[in-house]
């Protein structure tokens, strides 16, 4: 697990900002596929299978992951796909603790949580 200061993270945003959209819009995409995908997949245990715009659908979810992996690779934290919801492990009077930020948010990480209390236990720094 990778531990950040908090500038650390605040100048990692501007990387990790764009690719929570990315992932936003890609999670919306497959969403549009979801019925269809399941219709494939049921078809597919008959024997039958296949489905229109599953090449596309194939490719959302690889870039997807991708994107998934390059920010884990980071050390950053996603929480929420739709929300762009990220922690950053951080270190405060001698415990890991999360830095908390979304899609949406200021410039700068203005929130933070223990690590089990998640978003719903966020305060301000």
């Amino acid at each position: 697990m990778k531990v950040f200061t908090l500038q650390e993270a605040n100048e990692l945003l501007t990387t990790v900002r764009p690719k929570l959209q990315q992932i936003r819009d890609f999670y919306a995409s497959i969403a549009t596929f979801r019925e269809a995908a399941h219709e494939a997949a049921a078809a597919a245990e008959l024997g039958g299978g296949g489905m229109e715009g599953g090449s596309n659908y194939v490719r959302v979810l690889y870039e997807l992951g991708k994107i998934t992996t390059e920010l884990h690779e980071l050390g950053v934290q996603l929480k929420d796909y739709t929300r762009g919801l990220i922690d950053f492990p951080t270190m405060r009077e001698g415990r890991v603790i999360l830095l908390c930020w979304q899609l949406g948010e200021g410039e700068e990480i203005e929130w933070w949580h223990e690590i089990e209390d998640g978003f719903a236990g966020r305060k301000p720094l």
